[in-house]
């Protein structure tokens, strides 16, 4: 068992966390997929139960998806009928291997220390054009949510910041409420990056 509280959580819930009524990010996936050519290849960071996935296969493109808990990654085999790569961020080692990357609500459990080391993985894994897509729980301070779950919570300058120190050419950001498993009302920020 991990001692780590964030992933405890998803070992420990990866169950109910698949069940959970959650939306799909559609327009933002369309947005995404819109700027990939056809059948295109993606690496999908913490795919979670597999919706994000399934939804980019069923549009034809060539998807990699990945987990960081075993528990979840098998939740996600059973939604889409292929295997997950069980894989932490921090290992990310491809070159110039796909077109798009997309990490919806993931990335925003590395630590603030690590962050910038995993944007850098991310750049040298697209190849030149690619896209990144990732989005993180606004704030001034990392710290943990009521489940214990640990959260970066940058600002947008904080990211923006980073990105640009570790090579991203274009960087794009907005700003949205919503909220999240936890049920808080919840400030995001949607990043999408160019090689």
């Amino acid at each position: 068992m991990s001692t780590d509280p964030t992933s405890s959580f998803y070992t420990d819930n990866a169950t109910l966390y698949a069940a959970r009524d959650r939306n799909l990010p559609r327009k933002r996936l369309d947005a995404f997929l819109d700027t990939l050519p056809a059948g295109a290849s993606i690496l999908e960071l913490g795919c979670g139960a597999g919706q994000d996935a399934a939804y980019m296969l069923s549009r034809g493109f060539d998807v990699a998806p990945t987990d960081g808990s075993a528990e979840l990654a098998r939740e996600a085999e059973k939604r889409i009928g292929r295997p997950v790569r069980i894989m932490r961020f921090e290992t990310l080692d491809s070159d110039s291997a796909f077109d798009g990357i997309w990490a919806e609500a993931s990335l925003l459990h590395v630590r603030r220390s690590t962050l910038p080391d995993v944007f850098s993985r991310i750049l040298q894994a697209l190849k030149t054009g690619g896209i990144f897509h990732a989005s993180f729980k606004a704030g001034d301070a990392e710290g943990h949510d009521k489940f214990g779950r640990y959260y970066n919570y940058p600002s947008a300058a904080w990211l923006e910041d980073k990105l640009s120190a570790a090579g991203w050419r274009t960087v794009a950001m907005t700003e949205a409420d919503g909220g999240g498993f936890d049920g808080e009302p919840t400030r995001w920020l949607y990043v999408t990056a160019r090689k």
